[in-house]
């Protein structure tokens, strides 16, 4: 989840928050890829959950990978939440179980991607391997109970720990056991924006089955190849989904503001202080009467940080969130990045993206979305399976980033990022079905070999 935005300049009105999001475009030439990554820490020794205090716990190993990459800590209530790279790269934080996420920097290429995260597994590896720290690759917790979950002291996750269960069934589950990875992307100009929302909406469901990586919940299969993906769809309808609204005309980042005004409130931050405004209007913040806090006006901060708390499966704020995968190996990591930026930064790429989901109803691509968590690749739309859409889906990207045409040192182009999804689709089996069929067989139907075999 983002870090909350500290800019106490008062808005009074939606043209500012629209004119907010619209000060994101930039020209193609200055696009960039930012990549976060999520991943649960477990103690090597016992495959048990890591606390956040504790001479081996999240803290030790927050302080201690601040110090050996010279960042800086973020602190809540004097004790550090996060880290940032004081020369204005990337940013560590914590999500709500103790999830360990790299928020990267803007980087030009997907190899800056790979190299980003290559420096950050090293760095925080050697600081986890003297506590006996390891970290899952997969996108939900496998073993443990919502009880037996560390619980990380940061306001604004009690906030939303207690207001979840009120909105949907498994909002716990999602803040506390699951893993995503997500890529950022540029936009130009509303009309771009649109493009590639609409396409990344339509397509995130093809993600999702790609990507499809937690199949087990306290110590079995769960009956879902993303187990994560399907908790998204019970947690809170108001603030999640594939924002339909997205596809009629008129769309642009007026019909964004109204959709996230519409979307009730968890906080109002003052200082250090996160104030309880559950179920609020962000309207009656901006008209200074919200009943949790009367007389308190809207910043921007609190604009940034509302939007941070919506959650639908491509999330608009300055930029494009691409959040509809679970996290994986860092092949799988970078293949995320590569595949959204073949797609999306090429427009020969993104043309040929809009053309395939031309036909999609919303009621089509709703039922897509419902059906991916269980059936992955076998999933249909229009008559056809989703492997066979993840094919051509996949054909535009590798085309989209040859025409990138970004080279390494070696002179190798970014297409090799996607060779570990077009094994998957050449295989019709995702991470999630492999390691299904290893519990069945050599794993005696015991979830404890995944701690060793899924992990970075």
């Amino acid at each position: 989840m983002a870090r909350d935005v500290t800019d106490a300049a008062p808005i009074s009105s939606r043209d500012e928050m629209v004119a907010w999001i619209a000060a994101g475009e930039k020209p193609q030439a200055s696009w960039r890829l930012g990549t976060e990554h999520e991943k649960i820490p477990f103690y090597l020794a016992d495959n048990s959950p890591v606390p956040y205090e504790g001479e081996r716990g999240i803290r030790a190993l927050l302080e201690g990978l601040g110090a050996a990459e010279g960042w800086e800590p973020i602190l809540e209530a004097g004790r550090p939440i996060g880290l940032s790279d004081p020369e204005g790269g990337g940013a560590v934080s914590l999500e709500p179980g103790g999830q360990f996420e790299l928020s990267g920097a803007p980087l030009e290429s997907v190899h800056g991607t790979a190299s980003e995260l290559d420096r950050h597994l090293r760095a925080l590896g050697g600081v986890a391997a003297p506590l006996g720290i390891g970290f899952l690759t997969l996108g939900m917790s496998p073993k443990w109970s919502l009880a037996e979950t560390p619980v990380m002291p940061k306001g604004r996750y009690a906030i939303m720990a207690g207001y979840m269960p009120k909105v949907g069934s498994l909002g716990l589950d999602m803040m506390f056991r699951t893993a995503t990875v997500q890529t950022n992307l540029d936009f130009s100009s509303e009309a771009d924006m649109v493009a590639k929302l609409r396409a990344s909406l339509a397509l995130q469901p093809v993600a999702a089955a790609l990507f499809a990586n937690s199949p087990f919940t306290d110590g079995k299969p769960n009956g879902f190849l993303s187990m994560r993906s399907e908790i998204w769809r019970d947690t809170d309808a108001g603030r999640t989904g594939m924002m339909p609204f997205a596809f009629e005309d008129g769309m642009g980042y007026e019909a964004y503001v109204d959709y996230a005004l519409d979307v009730p409130m968890y906080f109002v931050k003052r200082g250090d202080t996160y104030h309880d405004v559950t179920g609020q209007s962000f309207r009656d913040l901006l008209e200074g009467r919200l009943p949790g806090l009367p007389g308190e006006r809207a910043t921007i901060s609190d604009w940034a940080n509302h939007l941070s708390t919506i959650f639908p499966e491509v999330r608009l704020k300055r930029f494009l969130e691409m959040r509809g995968s679970d996290v994986g190996p860092a092949a799988m990591i970078a293949a995320q990045s590569a595949l959204w930026a073949g797609l999306l930064y090429d427009r020969g790429a993104l043309d040929g993206a809009l053309a395939l989901i031309a036909g999609w109803s919303a009621a089509m691509r709703q039922g897509l979305r419902d059906e991916v968590p269980r059936l992955g690749l076998k999933a249909r739309i229009e008559g056809r399976s989703l492997r066979d859409v993840a094919r051509d889906v996949l054909a535009l990207a590798r085309a989209g980033l040859a025409r990138r045409a970004r080279p390494d040192a070696s002179g190798r182009d970014e297409t090799a990022y996607l060779d570990p999804l077009d094994a998957i689709v050449a295989e019709g089996a995702t991470s999630a079905e492999i390691w299904l069929a290893r519990y069945e067989g050599e794993w005696g139907r015991s979830v404890d070999p995944v701690f060793a075999e899924a992990r970075f």
